[in-house]
């Protein structure tokens, strides 16, 4: 291979970093800009932030449900490819696939008895 057949890449990567930093100057010059002490505050959840989240202001159930959410996510990513060639990989993928989705069965049955799904205020 020659460098002259990465010269369509290059163009492509020059022209969509012009494009990127040509939208950024653009932006910056037509923008309003009023900074105000309460503009500039984080924004969380229509509360004043007050704290530090050292002092108990964040619950660590949001992170469970988060990480079961990605977690579940994930197996859905693997079904839809594993459907798709369920005729071509036969009895043996079917069966990996199953004891796939029974071990994730067995990982959400342990979160909720433990009571990972709870949801306390």
């Amino acid at each position: 291979m020659t460098g002259m057949e990465f010269l369509p890449v290059l163009f492509m990567v020059a022209g969509i970093v012009l494009v990127a930093m040509v939208t950024l100057f653009v932006s910056s010059l037509l923008r309003p800009s009023n900074p105000y002490p309460a503009k500039n505050m984080p924004y969380e959840c229509g509360m004043d932030p007050a704290g530090e989240a050292a002092g108990g202001r964040f619950r660590v159930q949001f992170f469970i449900i988060a990480i079961l959410f990605v977690v579940f996510d994930v197996e859905t990513m693997f079904l839809f490819p594993w459907a798709v060639v369920l005729k071509e990989i036969g009895l043996v993928g079917y069966v990996e696939m199953f004891i796939f989705i029974s071990l994730l069965l067995v990982g959400f049955a342990y979160a909720w008895l433990k009571g990972a799904l709870e949801w306390e205020a």
